[in-house]
C-alpha cells in the first residue's frame, strides 16, 4: 500500500519517532520533501509553486480540509505563488509515520 492510501493512526506522547533506517526508506516514497531540523525537532518540508495567490490559497484550503479529516495538522505558510508545508508530530516532538502519510496525501492534492 502506498503512503497516500494509508490512514494515520492515533499518536500520543511517548509514541516512537521514526528511526534513521525508517527515515531513509520513507523518504524514497516522498522524494520532493526535505527532512529539516528546527532546533531538535525533525520535520518534513516542501514548497509548492503556483501561478498566483488565488491558486496558492485554493491549495491551502484543500490542505486544511485534508488536515481536519485526518486530524493531523501541518505548519502552512501561504504566500503569493507558493505554499510551504511542514509536517511533524507535536505530541512526540519529531517525525512519526503519520507525517510521511500526510506528506504523500498533500502531494496527491495537486492531482
Amino acid at each position: 500500500m502506498s503512503l497516500s492510501e494509508a490512514t494515520c493512526e492515533a499518536c500520543q506522547a511517548g509514541a516512537p519517532q521514526v528511526s534513521d533506517q525508517e527515515l531513509a526508506g520513507l523518504m524514497k516514497q516522498i522524494p520532493d520533501w526535505t527532512p529539516i531540523s528546527v532546533g531538535t525537532v525533525m520535520q518534513l518540508q516542501r514548497e509548492y509553486k503556483f501561478k498566483n495567490f488565488k491558486l496558492a490559497l485554493a491549495f491551502t484550503n484543500k490542505l486544511g480540509a485534508l488536515a481536519e479529516a485526518e486530524f493531523h495538522h501541518p505548519g502552512i505558510l501561504t504566500e503569493w505563488g507558493k505554499v510551504t508545508v511542514t509536517w511533524w508530530t507535536h505530541a512526540i516532538g519529531g517525525l512519526h509515520r503519520n507525517d510521511f502519510i500526510m506528506a504523500a496525501k498533500t502531494d496527491e492534492l495537486l492531482n
